[in-house]
């Protein structure tokens, strides 16, 4: 079968280097990639914008399978465009998508269908929105209520954070995505996210993994996209894990069926385990990143067939997956300045070595530069690795990164630290 993976980014490094190991994969095209996944796929210039292009190239190479890695071409619908030409695609439609696309949206459909989650309002001005601050008590969360790559979002520790933040999402500092904005209640415990496959009927659990959003050690700094992960995330027991499957994820499966827009694909459920149970933070449409390339490491099945039985609506004919009880853990190596503006074009080298030393480096933002191998992005290699524990896990990742040599790079140096305490008692 040749399949065609969209996205150029850490996760789809991962996803195109367990795509590639299926027995069912005959050619992987990527687009546009990366230099990590040109080891895998062919990479091909397609914008997926362009659905009249995707589709034209679909026909001409007989895709059996597209994959879509990122967020921003399943809210666009292109997966609706893909199913209509006939090409089977793993990834939400449009309307489904919107679990992703409008944080608004999430919120009411948990509100209809009595989800748990914590109390919230849609405001559509910045004067709605400077009134409705005095229902919530600080801390308060502002969101922007669309897709902002992983910004607009502020938890304010005071008023005049608050104030600010709804200031910022108004001013149209994140375009379309500052629209209209929700404002949340603050929930406390310990975060963890879990992953479930749907086929918009069957259901099956695809492992559970904690990531460090902080930029800094001890989780200080701004925000990020990610420095690094760990599955599983043993804070969420089979009994908590079971909760949130019979709880949130169930119900939301059934919710959208129930209101014509069923869900088909990776259903991403970011927890709090607050005192009273377990809590809907948000909702992804897509594997995370970084959280992909833990799950990917861990993952023993074939993923081709997997992500084609859901496409094709058949999801219960499959055994459960099959994720190894080990520990995956992955480190961020960001380029200096990040989140803010990242240095480019710093050379990276020793990739070969940090393999050896037994980790999986994954690409998320590199580019090829007179025969060098530079970093192109904000966060530029996921240096992977397993252990039969968290903290073996890790000091096989940090012996990893040791072996890079990539002087405008940085990383954390704790990831994991909760569940390593944990293991040490």
């Amino acid at each position: 079968m040749n399949i065609l993976l969209l996205g150029s980014g850490g996760r789809e490094h991962a996803l195109a280097w367990k795509l590639a190991q299926s027995p069912r994969c005959k050619r992987l095209f990527a687009a546009p990639g990366n230099p990590g996944i040109a080891e895998h796929a062919q990479l091909v210039a397609l914008d997926a914008r362009d659905h009249g292009a995707v589709i034209a190239f679909c026909a001409a190479q007989q895709i059996g399978l597209v994959v879509i890695g990122p967020e921003a071409p399943l809210v666009d619908g292109l997966s609706d465009s893909l199913r209509g030409a006939g090409v089977p695609v793993f990834g939400p439609s449009k309307a489904a998508a919107r679990l992703e696309g409008s944080k608004a949206f999430t919120k009411e459909l948990c509100a209809r269908h009595n989800i748990p989650t914590g109390t919230f309002r849609r405001v559509t001005n910045k004067d709605e929105a400077l009134a409705a601050l005095s229902e919530f008590s600080i801390p308060v969360v502002i969101k922007a209520d669309g897709l902002a790559a992983g910004k607009g979002v502020t938890v304010a520790m005071n008023a005049d954070e608050a104030r600010a933040a709804v200031a910022d999402i108004f001013s149209g500092k994140f375009g379309e995505a500052g629209a209209e904005a929700v404002i949340e209640e603050f929930l406390s415990g310990e975060e963890a996210s879990l992953f479930a496959i749907t086929d918009g009927h069957t259901i099956v659990p695809f492992g559970s993994a904690q990531d460090h959003k902080r930029v800094g050690d001890g989780d200080t700094g701004p925000n990020t996209g990610g420095m690094g992960a760990y599955s599983p995330a043993r804070v969420l027991t089979p009994l908590l894990e079971g909760e949130a499957i019979e709880r949130i994820i169930a119900p939301t499966v059934r919710a959208m069926a129930e209101e014509g827009m069923p869900y088909s694909g990776v259903l991403y459920a970011g927890l709090m385990l607050t005192p009273t149970g377990v809590q809907l933070i948000e909702y992804n449409a897509r594997f995370g990143d970084p959280e992909c390339q833990v799950l990917m490491l861990r993952l023993e099945g074939d993923l081709v067939e997997l992500l084609l039985a859901t496409a094709e609506n058949r999801l219960a004919s499959l055994p459960a997956p099959r994720l190894s009880d080990d520990t995956a853990l992955t480190v961020v190596m960001a380029a200096q300045g990040y989140p803010g503006t990242p240095k480019g074009c710093g050379t990276i080298r020793g990739v070969a070595a940090a393999e050896a030393a037994g980790a999986k480096v994954f690409h998320a933002g590199t580019a090829i530069k007179d025969g060098e191998l530079v970093a192109s992005g904000g966060r530029v290699l996921n240096v992977t690795a397993r252990g039969s524990s968290v903290s073996e896990a890790q000091a096989r990742a940090y012996a990893a990164v040791d072996k890079l040599d990539f002087v405008d790079g940085f990383c954390r140096r704790d990831v994991g630290w909760r569940e390593v305490e944990r293991e040490r008692g």
